[in-house]
């Protein structure tokens, strides 16, 4: 039967970093045990792939198929796949739920000891990838690769949706949308009638804008150097904007100054250690809470110890705190009944073919999110 055959199909594959992408023809072989192959219909560009395409250069493993943020519909599933079947739609997710180990079984935390590491790097036993070209196998970027017209995945990484739930859409809240929605909402436990300051509006800090805003905070800082992302912002739910190229004093100070001593709530959706600190910094003493959102592994974190000692807690999650499975279940179900924006988040909708002009977009700060329609006509 068909479930069983190798499909050949697209796929933008990155040979070797800082390098463009290439639309090649590649194989996919059928699912195995406990996998689903998923015909993926939209995905979008994410900062992480430009992260780990451009400045992450530490040995990853090459050639990678990158993607992590997209949806798609089920083609065959492997022996042991109970859960899904051909036809259903679902959201591939590079942070697992297995619901059997320790992390999953507790209500603390959202990682799962069976997540796949995010990056393959040389000589680490990476997930088994499916996909192959001109003889060689193709790494699997975050257990997902959804650059691709079909991508294989464990069962533990793919969330089932909603049939209502187009395609085209939804395939935001495989990342960027959960991400900093959840760091607001589940992470930093923002309060009603807080302050808050989220540093970065990129499709992670405006859907941390609008988390701050669902929680019920009054005042929403927004913070960047991009004069052209404040009218987005306002969109979101942020009430001030502050642009640090306009002051002279740190951007702590500026905060401290226009609320009274700080704000109750700051995210860090950059992805920078300065920020990431001036984020902590802007944070009021005695219960300020700051949260890390945006992702580097290039250098290390530093602040004054008295910074936390005064009562600042720093705290960091990964996808928002949402256990990924269930997460993206409800943020889907929340998009159809209306409670949390997903199309205001799309600034450009191309096609596969052009993902060199999409990472162009979002290198120039041009774009939020650019939707790339995927699947074979």
């Amino acid at each position: 039967t068909a479930q069983f055959q190798v499909i050949k199909c697209k796929a933008a594959v990155a040979w070797a970093p800082r390098k463009p992408l290439v639309i090649e023809e590649i194989e996919v072989a059928p699912p195995q045990a406990n996998e689903v192959r998923i015909k993926i219909v939209a995905t979008s560009v994410c900062r992480s792939d430009l992260y780990c395409l451009l400045e992450n250069l530490a040995d990853i493993c090459y050639p990678v198929v990158f993607g992590h943020e997209a949806a798609g519909i089920v083609e065959s599933v492997g022996p042991g796949v109970t859960e899904f079947q051909p036809g259903d739609k679902v959201i591939p997710i590079f942070l697992s739920q297995c619901r059997e180990c320790r992390f999953c079984k507790s209500p603390k935390t959202n990682h799962c000891e069976n997540t796949s590491a995010l990056l393959i790097r040389e000589g680490m036993p990476g997930p088994p990838s499916r996909l192959s070209c001109k003889g060689k196998k193709l790494m699997l970027f975050g257990g997902t690769s959804t650059f691709s017209e079909y991508t294989v995945v464990n069962q533990i990484a793919v969330a089932k949706i909603d049939p209502a739930a187009p395609l085209d859409k939804v395939c935001l809240l495989g990342c960027g949308i959960c991400t900093g929605y959840g760091a607001a909402v589940n992470v930093a436990n923002v309060e009603p009638d807080s302050t808050c300051a989220v540093f970065g509006l990129g499709a992670v800090g405006l859907a941390a804008v609008m988390g701050c805003k669902a929680a019920g905070a009054k005042r929403i800082f927004a913070v960047d150097i991009n004069p052209d992302k404040f009218e987005k912002a306002k969109v979101f739910g942020a009430t001030d904007f502050v642009n640090p190229n306009d002051h002279s004093k740190p951007i702590s100070q500026v905060l401290a100054e226009m609320t009274g001593g700080g704000v109750d709530y700051s995210l860090e959706c950059v992805g920078n250690v300065e920020i990431m600190r001036s984020a902590l910094e802007s944070c009021v003493v005695g219960w300020g809470v700051s949260v890390i959102v945006g992702w580097t592994e290039l250098k290390d974190l530093a602040t004054r110890p008295v910074q936390l000692m005064v009562g600042r807690t720093w705290k960091g999650c990964l996808f928002g705190g949402f256990k990924s499975k269930d997460g993206v279940t409800q943020m889907v179900k929340a998009y159809l009944d209306k409670k949390v924006m997903v199309d205001e988040f799309i600034t450009h909708n191309m096609t596969l073919d052009q993902i060199n002009d999409a990472i162009e977009l979002m290198k120039g700060g041009k774009c939020i999110r650019t939707v790339l329609s995927v699947s074979p006509k």
